[in-house]
């Protein structure tokens, strides 16, 4: 069998999802290829090392760009801060070699819109880690719509927030860094703006609105000294989508209790659909035309009838996780490197869901209706 060497590129929440996922997809599918965990690279060579260990990579080195250019490394995947998200991307692209590169792509639609044309002109497979848009539910609800089951698209509602910034006293982090782009908006906002475009369609125009809650925060844990912050803890958007249909999209990350709330309803003609990913293994669908007295939501459990469920458990209801999601997307990514389906969302596709964060973002600075074509 084809053999493909991953070069990661950190080690942190989402390496180690990739690490994970990497080593349980030749498990569960049957891949056209084997992916191989050849190098692994942070920020130092101890921090490298110990993570290479514990995560299963044969070699470590603490300098990205050796990583890049090392012969056994096939595909370079990226799971750092978004400010070196560019700059590793396009190296790995002038070496001719695929990129996994996690969400956002870029700071802004700019510099996503410079990875795009690199990668187009190396005509090599890209992907970027919206891995919700994997869920088998979110399939489901893709199908539903596109069938037409629930009639035309009137209205989509979406949100995400969670609660990982509630604490004003919680130190600075690098998602608060003003250089590696927008806040919550892009942080947990591209999520929901994705499935939106998946489900639903493109965007064609918004009004948008961004509120900064904590406006400065310890530079370190316990520290006196204050950094101040530029970025959005909220954000909120009105649109409108190129089929016609409204909606609303929301992101926070100081929801108190909210965990991962990643919800979204869409009303058709002729019904509805919710999902919410706190319970992510369950769509409910409302259909018109029920008898009187006996009208309601249907309540579906993820099964195996529905997208690459029946790899991990052939029984319904016995749920997925997040992991099993990353999985689902690790597989979609071997297929595309071995000649199989397109991998979506690629750099292009990215690149829309940034353009969309950067237009909540203007919208709301300059107080108007942003169109986007």
């Amino acid at each position: 069998m084809k053999k493909i060497g991953v070069g990661l590129v950190g080690s942190g929440f989402m390496g180690r999802s990739h690490a994970h996922a990497f080593r349980a997809a030749a498990g569960v599918f049957d891949l056209p290829a084997a992916p191989v965990l050849e190098l692994l690279a942070d920020v130092n060579d101890e921090v490298a090392a110990k993570a290479a260990k514990g995560l299963g990579f044969a070699r470590s080195t603490g300098d990205w760009k050796k990583l890049v250019a090392d012969p056994a490394v096939d595909l370079v995947d990226i799971t750092t801060p978004n400010t070196l998200h560019k700059p590793i991307a396009l190296a790995a692209l002038a070496a001719g070699k695929p990129v996994y590169c996690e969400k956002p792509l870029a700071p802004n639609a700019g510099e996503a819109k410079e990875m795009v044309d690199a990668a187009e002109k190396a005509g090599v497979v890209t992907a970027v880690g919206f891995n919700y848009l994997k869920n088998p539910m979110v399939a489901l609800a893709q199908e539903i719509v596109a069938s037409g089951e629930i009639g035309d698209v009137v209205s989509f509602r979406g949100i995400h927030a969670e609660d990982y910034m509630t604490d004003p006293s919680g130190p600075f982090t690098w998602r608060l860094d003003e250089k590696g782009g927008h806040g919550v908006v892009a942080d947990l906002g591209s999520h929901i703006i994705s499935i939106a475009r998946y489900v639903v369609g493109p965007i064609a125009s918004l009004v948008g609105q961004i509120k900064t809650v904590t406006g400065e925060r310890p530079v370190a844990p316990g520290a006196s000294e204050k950094r101040k912050v530029f970025v959005d803890d909220e954000a909120r958007a009105l649109v409108n989508f190129a089929n016609g249909a409204t909606g609303s999209l929301e992101a926070s990350w100081v929801k108190a209790g909210r965990k991962m709330q990643l919800a979204f309803e869409v009303t058709g003609s002729k019904g509805s659909i919710f999902l919410d990913h706190e319970r992510f293994n369950e769509l409910d669908l409302y259909v018109t035309g029920q008898a009187k007295g006996r009208e309601g939501f249907k309540k579906i459990l993820a099964g195996p009838d529905h997208r690459h469920f029946r790899e991990f458990v052939p029984a319904p209801g016995h749920q997925l996780g997040f992991n099993d999601i990353k999985t689902i997307e690790v597989r979609a990514l071997i297929d595309a490197l071995t000649g199989g389906a397109k991998f979506l969302p690629d750099f292009r596709e990215a690149w829309g869901i940034q353009r969309v964060v950067d237009a909540i973002v203007d919208s709301a600075r300059e107080k108007r209706w942003v169109e986007l074509k």
